[in-house]
């Protein structure tokens, strides 16, 4: 026993550096929790309930921030809810999160094809194509996006509501 330091503070010093040495490596683990949460997600978006799949992807966030796949599962909530600017911004982040995540890297790159932007989107094609080194899926289906014509602009809505005079029969 080292002098000056006593049992308790032994133990309490040997429990620290075991509760450090864990927190690091689970930095890196599947949290059971947010998995629980993120599949209750995924159930959601196969069952076409967009609304529902953000809540619980939110839920695996609020448990594990650093959770991409559950970012990647509210884009594509957003996608499904054809808000594909939403749907860019939590790519991004789960980009931020694993820069070499394709099924980021796709997702992001079709809803950027639906926004007009699709140089941006060929970047994200150059990306998964640099990864995957082979003919790979994702890098096929953005391809399949980008040579696609693009998506028919909404209609116009109507600048200001002009009354006009009817025109009746015999006046």
């Amino acid at each position: 026993m080292r002098p000056g330091l006593s049992l308790a503070a032994m133990l309490l010093l040997a429990g620290t550096i075991g509760t450090v040495a864990i927190g690091a490596a689970r930095d890196d683990a599947v949290n059971p929790a947010a998995a629980r949460w993120r599949a209750a997600g995924d159930a959601a978006l196969a069952a076409k309930k967009p609304a529902e799949a953000i809540d619980a992807f939110e839920a695996a966030l609020a448990v594990d921030p650093k959770d991409s796949a559950a970012f990647v599962g509210i884009a594509r909530a957003y996608d499904a809810q054809k808000l594909p600017g939403r749907a860019i911004k939590y790519y991004r982040e789960a980009l931020a999160l694993q820069p070499n995540d394709l099924d980021a890297l796709e997702g992001q790159g079709e809803a950027l094809v639906v926004r007009g932007a699709t140089t941006r989107a060929r970047v994200n094609l150059d990306r998964i194509k640099t990864l995957c080194k082979a003919e790979c899926p994702a890098a096929k289906r953005l391809e399949t996006a980008l040579a696609a014509p693009p998506p028919a602009a909404p209609p116009t809505p109507i600048a200001s509501a002009q009354a006009t005079k009817p025109t009746v029969g015999n006046n």
